[in-house]
């Protein structure tokens, strides 16, 4: 999860969709943001050219965080701390917040545990970005992997 939901979150939803798939595992994924000011808008052009750039295909329409995500979803991954603050906020319960986590966690390597806004920068962040959520999107699929099939997995920038 994301504030806009047009570059971080759906970028890191076509990653998790790209390395589950490579890892032959089935899971759900959806993006959304924490702010109502894109909702139903497409990924941000310039993160759209970014995943063509390095083969990820990024799509979706934008759309708003709810509580009922909370019971949709067995994990809801926040970009960085503004957005995991308001999804424990918005938890209904102290369980569903526990289920809120930091995307980037799951990058070993990562020097940071946020994933940075590339929104209204130069192409440079965008790409970065994309680098970014691949590596986390391995890390959690290989996480994920000893279990069950269908996971239910919600992206969040």
């Amino acid at each position: 999860m994301c504030a806009g939901n047009i570059c971080r979150s759906p970028a890191a939803e076509a990653a998790i969709r790209e390395a589950a798939a490579e890892a032959d595992i089935e899971i759900t994924t959806d993006s959304a943001g924490t702010g109502s000011w894109h909702i139903g808008q497409p990924p941000h052009p310039e993160s759209v050219a970014a995943g063509a750039r390095a083969g990820l295909r990024i799509d979706g329409r934008a759309r708003m965080v709810t509580p009922s995500d909370f019971d949709r979803f067995d994990i809801i991954l926040a970009m960085d701390r503004a957005n995991l603050r308001v999804l424990h906020d918005l938890a209904p319960t102290r369980e569903a917040r526990a289920r809120a986590r930091l995307f980037r966690t799951y990058d070993d390597s990562a020097e940071s545990d946020e994933v940075p806004d590339p929104w209204g920068g130069p192409e440079a962040g965008y790409d970065e970005t994309v680098r970014i959520v691949r590596a986390a999107a391995r890390g959690l699929v290989a996480e994920l992997f000893g279990h069950p099939a269908d996971h239910r997995l919600h992206s969040r920038q």
